[in-house]
């Protein structure tokens, strides 16, 4: 009898599990991401369950109920641990802030890979975690490994796009994982971004990432100290903003994400909202890190890479309130730097 028992246990959470998908860590981009990843997928499929899970419990509540405002059909559970999420969920995300986070979420006791233990062989082998985190290729390898042991499936996913793409669903993801893996989270990252790039086994993802990130980092403090020396110069920042962007210097960092308040007619960048709901100052230092650590244990120079990091942190030294600013407030800085000259 008690065997009998277990056995209709498991299969009662085997199906609840199959029809129910998870996301951890609801900051700026997770938010965004799960809002759509939860929309279109009840959309799709009214009966599936959703879990939220975050650090801040408030988070968690306030994302449920700006998503019931919209979808009031829709049912969304609060859990408290990773665990409890595993244990919900054959589908969970993952968008954290850093590596320490990332090792808390999946290694610590109330984390994914010890709730992964009490799983049986089949729901093991139909689960599958989706980490969008930027942090250590050697950290998220070891995690993608020991889940993998486990019997389940992962991929890195970072992403590309920031907040803007994030919240209008068009973010680039790019994918390290196995042919397998990458093919059953095809489905799940198409409902949050427009461009799904497979770019080879774990960790694969995270190291183009990491390289994207580099050459934005150094181009968004160049289109800073540039659009500052136009006005110098006497240039109206909205022709010269026109003319970097119809000419070989034009890039994300000028056409989209212009330092510069109303130097783009048909955009609002952060600028225009004292360089609030962007990427985060200090996650660009921390890529940049990212970004000259690995560079050192590879051997490949990085001197523009390492000027711009030390930029970035000599930025927040002197104005830590721009560290959860959009990382173009460093055009603030160098202002500053102008008028100390």
């Amino acid at each position: 009898m008690r065997h009998t028992a277990r056995v209709l246990q498991s299969l009662e959470r085997q199906v609840m599990r199959a029809k129910s998908a998870a996301f951890i860590g609801l900051g700026r981009m997770g938010s965004e991401m799960a809002f759509n990843f939860f929309s279109k997928t009840f959309a799709e499929s009214p009966d599936t369950r959703f879990v939220v899970c975050d650090a801040l419990p408030t988070s968690a509540i306030t994302f449920r109920q700006n998503f019931m405002a919209q979808f009031p059909g829709a049912h969304i559970d609060i859990v408290l641990t990773p665990k409890e999420a595993v244990h919900a969920s054959q589908t969970v995300l993952t968008m954290l802030p850093s590596s320490p986070q990332v090792q808390t979420v999946y290694s610590e006791a109330n984390g994914v890979i010890p709730a992964l233990q009490s799983l049986s062989a089949a729901e093991l082998a139909r689960s599958l975690f989706i980490d969008s985190t930027t942090l250590d290729v050697g950290i998220a390898r070891s995690v993608a490994a020991e889940v993998v042991s486990a019997g389940a499936q992962m991929v890195d996913a970072p992403v590309s796009g920031g907040v803007i793409g994030a919240k209008a669903g068009t973010l680039a993801f790019l994918v390290g994982g196995t042919e397998g893996a990458f093919a059953l989270s095809q489905p799940i990252l198409t409902h949050m971004g427009g461009r799904i790039i497979h770019c080879g086994p774990s960790g694969a993802g995270l190291g183009a990432k990491i390289c994207n990130n580099l050459v934005l980092g150094v181009q968004q403090i160049v289109v800073g100290e540039a659009m500052l020396l136009g006005q110098k110069l006497g240039l109206d920042p909205r022709i010269l903003a026109g003319v970097i962007n119809s000419s070989t210097g034009g890039c994300w960092a000028s056409s989209v994400n212009n330092p510069v308040p109303y130097s783009l007619a048909d955009k609002s960048p952060p600028c225009e909202r004292n360089y609030e709901g962007g990427f985060a100052t200090a996650l660009m230092l921390k890529d940049m890190l990212l970004a000259t650590d690995v560079a050192a244990s590879t051997d490949s120079p990085l001197p523009l890479g390492k000027s711009a990091q030390n930029f970035y942190a000599e930025t927040l030294r002197h104005r830590p309130d721009l560290a959860q600013k959009d990382f173009s407030s460093v055009y603030e800085r160098l202002e500053q730097m102008g008028r100390e000259d």
